[in-house]
């Protein structure tokens, strides 16, 4: 039932908070409220009907256009919304695929339902920056500071779940297994922040500008919170990586070669980069860094 019913249920869900992450990368850049006013064209105003706030399929119904001014509604939209689906979707298989009905009193069950949990949460707020960062190069603390609490808390809990129905409870047990995962989220956090931080240091030194960004080290603080060091450092080499890749297909771009000072100020969305190679990592993380460790 879980495997199949849960899966269906996660990415109807995830294209409605996709369709919620739109409304934030929208509004939050300028300052707005995400309550008020309600849906409305960004172009005549006009306040939308139930059915043009559909998940990916107004967008389609639409064809991508404003109904009654014809603006373009940008691809992000759709992509926004099926990326948050899927994400979830494969989470909840991921996890739960092995179980065929709801079992608390089964530790595999509750352990896996917590890092279900805990991992939506997570995938939602690495699109939601990869977005925001894409297109606006900002990454806020408003979502990169509850990520960080998040990986403490999911360390916290899965501790505390081991401790009381696996290892047989009791408080001194508890303490331990909390406070290792508390230091393994603590270096996780301050190793990772550490080398974006050095690196940003020494592009300045060289440069005498700015190169990398403070929120692309917060960013890594919460990548190092909820991977550890390992996984962490794979997923900023999998984003330093990509974002290389696309500067050398940039350069191709007749604009740029037209123009090769305006590229060399040009600044690129590290942080969406970043985060494509957090959630590479999320799903493949552990056999990659095995397979680089042997």
């Amino acid at each position: 039932m879980i495997p199949l019913f849960g899966t269906v249920l996660a990415a109807v869900l995830g294209l409605a908070f996709g369709s919620f992450l739109n409304v934030c990368a929208s509004r939050w850049p300028e300052n707005e409220s995400i309550l008020k006013p309600p849906s409305h064209c960004r172009s005549c105003d006009r306040r939308l009907a139930w059915w043009e706030n559909l998940p990916l399929v107004s967008w389609l119904a639409l064809r991508g256009h404003c109904r009654t001014c014809h603006a373009s509604i940008g691809w992000r939209y759709p992509l926004a919304e099926l990326a948050v689906a899927i994400l979830w979707a494969a989470t909840v298989w991921r996890f739960l695929s092995s179980h065929t009905q709801p079992d608390f009193s089964d530790l595999a069950y509750t352990i896996d339902l917590a890092n279900t949990v805990a991992s939506i949460i997570f995938l939602w707020l690495l699109v939601a920056l990869a977005v925001l960062d894409a297109e606006n190069l900002w990454l806020p603390d408003r979502l990169v500071l509850p990520g960080i609490a998040l990986g403490l808390l999911l360390g916290v809990t899965c501790a505390s779940l081991e401790s009381f129905l696996h290892l047989g409870g009791g408080f001194v047990v508890w303490e331990h297994m909390v406070a290792m995962a508390t230091v393994s989220w603590f270096l996780g956090a301050v190793v990772a922040a550490a080398v974006v931080l050095a690196a940003r240091f020494i592009f300045i030194v060289i440069r005498d500008q700015e190169g990398i960004g403070m929120g692309d080290v917060k960013l890594m603080a919460m990548l190092g919170g909820w991977f550890g060091i390992k996984r962490s450092l794979l997923a900023f080499a999998i984003g330093v990586v990509t974002c290389a890749v696309y500067a050398l297909l940039m350069l191709r771009a007749p604009s740029i070669r037209a123009n090769p000072k305006a590229w060399a100020k040009l600044k690129l969305p590290l942080g969406t980069f970043i985060c494509l190679g957090g959630v590479v990592t999320a799903f493949w993380g552990v056999p990659i860094v095995l397979a680089y460790w042997h």
